[in-house]
């Protein structure tokens, strides 16, 4: 349980608008209500009411709402005393509650409350963070559907699966002689079996949930004029970059958001890389490697006149100059003018198989192969509806309970098997996928968690 004393904080967003929020959660809001509103409102109805100041006077008139304990979000007891949506009165406001004995609250402090409180798991916790940062809609269902449970619920049978397989192995331990009729009689391999595939179905719901969340970015790459500002301006359909035929005509980054899949995606126009002809190129062009520095995948130009078999020597030397492990796609561009249709081949470059593209970013044709292919490479997968927001820990947490039943299974083929060591293992899967939803979790997570949340929520 969290200390009791009173937080408060403005709980909407910065600047002007109707309405301003602000939000109290303590124990013993008593005299607080009394020194703000004069009196204690009615449990969980909204009433108009006048916030004054400790002369009585006002200084703002709204509507207020109170949540007595532990019927509230903090499973404390909360006050929102919702007035007009000015910074200054908003400031008095929160002066007033903190004149009262409160004080201001941290980021993501009431939710941190909640999940303390037993009100949110820390899945559910989190999930309200990512609805509230979703860069689209997808992601904001898919957060709306982890701030529900769906991902909770998950974890959780697959915990009670595992915690059920444990009572009954570590039974056996009190049987040594008759371990490996303990076992078949169970049915313990097929059990163990189901768990498995059910962990491994919900690593690719989080993985993709993961991408999800945190979008991927994809560098668009090549030496001058082969038509990277174009390929940007096609794919947000906006004039994001200046286009011309001069060389060198983009010196500096460009970015625009689009969304593939229901996955958002971040487009990076570059500089041409070639010789700096100048010092602000030349600055432009360490930007681009910067860029690439950061990218999940490149989409490496070239022209495709000037393409047929073989890559030009210039474009072969930037595709080995790019980082081993980046992902890397060869879009040829201009087919309109190469006479060419759109197309995409797996070609060997320097014996390494990669995807090419040919497409024409001045008309579109050939953009869903592109599409497709980034999909293809990034694992990108059209978005269902069963896919939960998830975050890197998740993913990590769940490729830990992989590893220790991958374990488990090798010593299940062992004969005899040690069933010790198989009902260690079976522990170990627990620990990571109780970790979650925070039945295990270190304070320094948690920390590390809340302090990226909006303050006010």
């Amino acid at each position: 349980m969290p200390a009791t004393d009173t937080i408060a904080a403005i709980a909407t967003p910065p600047g002007r608008g109707g309405i301003g929020v602000v939000r109290v959660s303590g124990g013993d809001l008593t005299t607080l209500m009394h020194g703000v509103l004069g009196r204690v409102p009615v449990p969980r109805l909204a009433t108009v009411a006048t916030f004054r100041d400790a002369h009585g006077a006002p200084l703002d008139a709204g509507l207020v709402l109170y949540f007595p304990a532990p019927h509230s979000y903090t499973g404390e007891s909360v006050l929102e005393l919702q007035g007009h949506g000015g910074p200054a009165v908003l400031r008095l406001v929160l002066a007033r509650c903190v004149e009262l004995g409160a004080r201001i609250a941290q980021p993501g402090e009431f939710t941190k409350r909640a999940f303390l409180n037993g009100k949110l798991d820390l899945v559910e916790a989190e999930s309200v963070a990512d609805l509230i940062e979703a860069a689209t809609g997808t992601a904001a269902r898919a957060a709306a559907r982890s701030l529900s449970g769906a991902f909770s619920q998950e974890v959780n049978a697959l915990v009670s699966a595992l915690i059920d397989l444990r009572m009954y192995t570590e039974a056996t331990l009190d049987f040594p002689e008759e371990d490996i009729e303990f076992l078949r009689a169970g049915g313990v391999a097929s059990k163990f079996a189901a768990i498995g595939a059910r962990v491994a179905t919900a690593l690719a719901r989080a993985r993709t949930g993961a991408l999800l969340r945190a979008g991927l970015t994809v560098v668009l790459v090549g030496r001058p004029n082969v038509g990277k500002s174009s390929l940007l301006n096609c794919w947000s359909g906006e004039e994001a970059a200046i286009v011309t035929p001069i060389a060198g005509t983009t010196r500096d980054t460009v970015e625009r958001q689009v969304e593939l899949a229901g996955i958002p995606l971040t487009i990076i126009d570059t500089a041409g890389l070639r010789e700096a002809a100048d010092e602000v190129e030349r600055i432009g062009i360490e930007r681009t490697w910067a860029a690439v520095a950061r990218a999940d995948l490149a989409l490496v130009l070239v022209d495709a006149r000037a393409t047929d078999d073989a890559l030009d020597p210039e474009d072969a030397a930037l595709l080995a100059r790019l980082p081993a492990t980046l992902p890397r796609i060869v879009v040829h561009n201009k087919t309109d003018l190469a006479a060419v249709p759109p197309t995409v081949v797996t070609r060997h470059d320097d014996g390494t198989p990669r995807r090419h593209v040919w497409l024409s970013a001045k008309s579109g044709a050939g953009m869903p192969l592109l599409e497709a292919e980034v999909r293809a490479v990034t694992g990108a997968t059209a978005v269902g509806e069963d896919v939960f927001l998830a975050r890197e820990r998740h993913v990590a947490a769940l490729l830990d309970a992989q590893r220790h039943l991958d374990a488990a299974a090798a010593h299940l083929r062992s004969q005899p098997p040690p069933v010790e060591l198989f009902a260690e293992e079976l522990y170990g899967a627990q620990q990571a996928l109780a970790a979650i939803t925070g039945e295990f979790t270190a304070d320094d997570l948690l920390g590390a968690i809340f302090s990226r949340f909006c303050i006010g929520k």
